[in-house]
């Protein structure tokens, strides 16, 4: 998985050291270059790229979701959040259930907080992530879904559809999802009962 660095990674001067087929926006070599700071390419055991799971976000797309993800890659920079990226990493043929399998697969194993998948609709990856225990993916469509899915169900992975959502849409989605803390009280004994469901195997 590489890391992908855009202009708010850039530090005021020096030097940026980054991991070896790291990727870094033009935007950000554009204000590398106007800092003066200097972007090193080193092998990963040189380079400290840990970041604590608390502010980190993992993210998939498939080919559908492709442009999109690019797209939300720089306002999770700009919330001061590490993206985990999965890939893919062009746009060319994937497989959702693959990348939704190891966005869900960093949340439930606590390397990162919470997942964002895209795809083209949106629906199979949702359906893929819930597969994974831990798991309480939610396709959100607009802001009030996106508010609802976290404030009722505790959601920790978002999917959408790159297909159905323009990126204005689809960024004013995340961000209502990413700010919206969980409700508790009532709803946590109805969340319970959603996680009690995996037991039945």
């Amino acid at each position: 998985m590489r890391q992908v660095y855009t202009e708010c990674d850039i530090p005021l001067s020096g030097e940026l050291r980054i991991v070896v087929g790291s990727i870094v926006t033009p935007s950000a070599r554009d204000r590398a270059r106007e800092r003066g700071v200097v972007i090193r390419e080193l092998p990963a055991d040189q380079v400290s790229t840990t970041a604590a799971p608390e502010r980190t976000v993992a993210v998939g797309s498939d080919h559908g979701g492709f442009r999109m993800k690019q797209a939300l890659l720089p306002v999770l920079a700009g919330l001061g959040l590490t993206a985990r990226d999965v890939g893919v990493h062009e746009e060319k043929a994937a497989d959702y259930p693959d990348i939704a399998a190891q966005v869900a697969d960093l949340v439930a194993g606590g390397k990162a907080s919470r997942g964002v998948i895209v795809d083209g609709a949106g629906i199979g990856s949702a359906m893929a992530a819930n597969k994974i225990r831990g798991i309480r993916a939610a396709l959100c469509y607009d802001t009030a879904s996106a508010r609802n899915s976290r404030e009722h169900n505790d959601a920790n992975v978002l999917t959408l559809g790159g297909r159905l959502l323009t990126e204005s849409q689809a960024e004013a989605v995340l961000r209502v999802w990413l700010a919206t803390p969980f409700g508790g009280g009532r709803h946590q004994a109805r969340v319970d009962k959603i996680m009690e469901l995996e037991k039945r195997g």
